[in-house]
């Protein structure tokens, strides 16, 4: 007949598919240390529940790109969106902004080199890429994760789907679509910068082959989360817990 002690320590490694181990104070456990709980074991157990209380209340991305030429021609994408996750069917609300200042002058002839990133469109995950062939240019993509307990942010007027504005060279889109959210601003002949998010990767790209140009993107992530209402289903498994618990002796 199997024996087992009266008392088990339980550690949970992490949550999830992390295995659970029970330190026992037998001689064979002395000797192997830590031992993996079977199934069927980990299934007879008492009292192993867990009640989580929080859940992810909103989830927002705000994305901005600047576009200073040569030329002193300024172009500008922005987006904000956001998803409300505390019903049962996520709220999406989505403002695009695009403007374009500075006089349509001529640009300056674009670099030697070329600039291509169609390769980028194959990488998942987090995406981030510079690709210059001018001389004299500054380009940085910055990216930021915010995570927070609190209120979320009130709804702001749902804007169009699609924001995008042409002026002279200068070209600047912002829009929502089923493949994602994307901003994308182009100069004819000097390059492109752009920043997405969709279901395969986050990315943000710069690929200049003018000179003197100043880009930069900037994309943040906002989590925020609300303790989530224990329901009457919650309340009574958990009674039933405590009850067996104290049925076993424990």
């Amino acid at each position: 007949m199997r024996t087992y002690v009266s008392c088990l320590a339980v550690l949970v490694l992490a949550a999830g598919s992390a295995p659970i181990w029970a330190a026992d104070t037998g001689a064979d456990a002395r000797r192997a240390g830590l031992q993996e709980i079977s199934d069927a074991e980990l299934g007879a157990m008492r009292g192993r529940y867990i009640v989580g209380d929080n859940q992810v209340a909103w989830f927002g991305v705000t994305m901005v790109s600047n576009w200073m030429t040569a030329a002193g021609q300024t172009v500008q994408g922005a987006l904000q969106l956001g998803f409300d996750l505390r019903g049962g069917t996520p709220q999406v609300s989505f403002a695009p902004s695009v403007t374009i200042t500075g006089e349509a002058i001529g640009q300056t002839a674009g670099g030697s080199g070329m600039v291509d990133g169609s390769g980028l469109t194959n990488v998942g995950g987090l995406v981030q890429g510079v690709q210059v062939a001018g001389d004299g240019n500054r380009a940085r993509n910055g990216l930021s994760l915010r995570l927070r307990d609190g209120e979320v942010p009130a709804a702001g007027a749902q804007g169009p789907m699609v924001a995008e504005t042409t002026v002279g060279d200068a070209h600047a889109r912002a829009a929502l679509d089923a493949g994602g959210a994307r901003i994308l601003l182009q100069v004819a002949g000097q390059g492109a910068a752009e920043q997405w998010i969709d279901a395969q990767s986050i990315g943000q790209s710069i690929r200049l082959a003018g000179n003197g140009h100043a880009v930069g993107n900037q994309l943040q992530l906002d989590l925020v989360r609300q303790a989530a209402p224990a329901s009457a289903t919650v309340h009574q498994n958990l009674v039933q817990a405590i009850g067996m618990v104290r049925a076993g002796g424990i």
